[in-house]
């Protein structure tokens, strides 16, 4: 090996090659410039860190204007203006992206998999209604998102990106 070998470990980390304020209180629309999520934009949640933290105080106060977010040095976090220590890394908002879901993917996801209302609903243990209102206009709890990628894990095709896949449930 010579000195300006390039050594690849592990998976890609992710950057962001843009972020913006959404219409939630600590909602951006980020878009990937690399890592797994690589070309798409996601809306993400940010209040699970935002309130968990003391760190982002000035945040939930107001002392410091969610809309003064911006992207961090090499697309690596997001920070916000008046404080640069102030910031959220971009694997952890990756994180928080793969954990949602929009009503869009949720189509999909029953598309994708062959399931209709009645099956998905007993899959994901909730009332058939429930689900109709996900497949439309209702917005999507973590908990059911994260139970909809493991049965795409179980039940369909390999996800694009994903590491774990159907080889570890293929060999449990």
């Amino acid at each position: 090996m010579s000195a300006d070998d390039i050594v690849t470990v592990g998976r890609a980390l992710p950057k962001l090659s843009s972020v913006a304020p959404a219409g939630g209180a600590f909602d951006v629309v980020v878009t990937w410039s690399a890592g797994d999520r690589i070309g798409r934009t996601d809306r993400v949640d940010l209040a699970p860190v935002i309130f968990t933290y003391k760190v982002f105080r000035p945040l939930r106060d107001g002392a410091i204007p969610f809309g003064a977010v911006r992207l961090g040095a090499w697309g690596a976090s997001i920070v916000w203006e008046g404080d640069e220590d102030l910031d959220i890394g971009a694997e952890t908002i990756e994180d928080l992206a793969a954990a949602s879901m929009t009503n869009a993917e949720f189509a999909d996801f029953l598309r994708r998999n062959r399931l209709t209302l009645d099956a998905a609903a007993a899959q994901l243990g909730i009332a058939r209604r429930r689900l109709a209102y996900f497949a439309r206009d209702r917005e999507i709890p973590c908990y059911i998102a994260l139970a909809c990628r493991q049965l795409d894990r179980m039940l369909g095709p390999p996800i694009p990106g994903d590491v774990a896949g159907h080889a570890a449930i293929s060999a449990a």
